[in-house]
């Protein structure tokens, strides 16, 4: 237990038999339940995960007992038949803790990248109740992007834009971050079968927590890359990921401001795109005629009015989406402690640091 909730943690593991077996063994002992869970693996990763869940289980009590919804056990070890991906194995785990009547659900993936030491950091925003989802975040200060490569850095900036428009939270950033928390409610109340098995998984989660009306949390954390090799395929996950974004734009934006009740900021939208792209056409077409020798200034004056438009549309559009969804955002950016009179998730108050004791000077 911890803080009056009980956690547990997904493991998920692909390939991974070098490290998730010490991923296990570091999660923090406040953690009532780990659900590892290997996607069918074709190396020794199902080996190595039931070898230590059999050594932990037999070695520790769980807090969580069969008569309080568990199974005795403290590791879960659970594998797929076959390989359906990261999302799938996520989901699996969220289906087991949410089953168990399990408080908060964390995820830790099996390649040791995830520091046990923040777990804390993480599960609070959901434990205090503050967000039903909370996820890391190694993008907002310098000193956390140290262990990223400039490659990753930029890749992972430009799917954060992307992610921005396709989920609604314009101030949460580094959606490939799997170390997350989210809350048992929000598992029983999303769609998990609409969300995807793949890689995608944790941009697509946000769109669907959004729609459905879920607070998340940015906690930063420092980058961590050992000796692993990610088992990614960069260009298909671009190009995957990339189109999953912009079908989640288009349904957030039909099912919130379409179906469930009209928002100007889908008009500016249309008029935004539309605007650019006939802006840029008109443009290029310009140019063509000017080097051809013909007059093109009164189609060049359209055509860049035509654009400005365009952008300031897009603009309104950011400015109105980033607001509809700003009380779902919580930042959790600082690593300091609390000041003096704050009240914890536990309920009680930080008390102001003890004066140093003064010394009376000798006569």
């Amino acid at each position: 237990m911890y803080k009056g909730k009980s956690i547990a943690v997904v493991v998920t593991a692909y390939e991974e038999a070098s490290f998730v077996g010490q991923v296990i063994e570091t999660v923090p002992e406040f953690v009532d339940r780990i659900y590892a869970v290997d996607d069918a693996s074709p190396d020794d990763s199902w080996e190595v995960i039931t070898r230590v869940a059999d050594r932990i289980n037999e070695s520790t009590e769980p807090d969580l007992a069969v008569a309080d919804g568990g199974d005795g056990r403290r590791v879960v070890p659970i594998r797929h038949d076959e390989n359906h991906g990261y999302g799938a194995a996520v989901k699996t785990g969220y289906r087991r803790a949410a089953e168990d009547d399990i408080d908060v659900v964390a995820v830790m993936n099996g390649d040791g990248q995830m520091d046990p030491e923040i777990l804390d950091r993480i599960v609070d925003p959901v434990v205090s109740g503050e967000a039903d989802y909370a996820k890391g975040n190694r993008l907002l200060y310098p000193e956390d992007r140290e262990g990223m490569s400039t490659f990753r850095f930029v890749g992972n900036a430009m799917l954060t834009g992307l992610s921005k428009f396709a989920s609604g939270y314009w101030t949460i950033g580094d959606p490939q971050n799997g170390y997350t928390a989210i809350s048992r409610e929000a598992i029983e109340e999303l769609d998990l079968e609409a969300i995807t098995d793949r890689y995608g998984f944790l941009n697509h989660i946000l769109t669907h927590l959004n729609v459905n009306g879920f607070r998340v949390a940015d906690v930063a954390m420092s980058a961590v890359y050992g000796e692993e090799e990610s088992s990614i395929r960069y260009t298909s996950f671009v190009r995957f990921v990339s189109l999953l974004l912009l079908k989640s734009f288009l349904w957030r934006l039909k099912r919130r401001y379409v179906v469930e009740g009209f928002q100007p900021a889908v008009v500016f939208y249309g008029t935004g795109v539309a605007g650019i792209a006939g802006g840029v056409t008109g443009l290029a077409g310009s140019l063509e005629r000017s080097v051809r020798g013909e007059d093109a200034f009164a189609e060049t004056v359209a055509s860049f009015a035509t654009l400005l438009l365009g952008v300031v549309s897009l603009g309104a559009a950011i400015r109105m989406d980033a607001e509809e969804s700003e009380e779902l955002e919580v930042t959790y950016y600082e690593y300091d402690d609390p000041e003096p009179g704050t009240v914890t998730a536990d309920g009680t108050e930080v008390e102001p640091e003890p004066e140093p004791e003064q010394h009376q000077p000798l006569e």
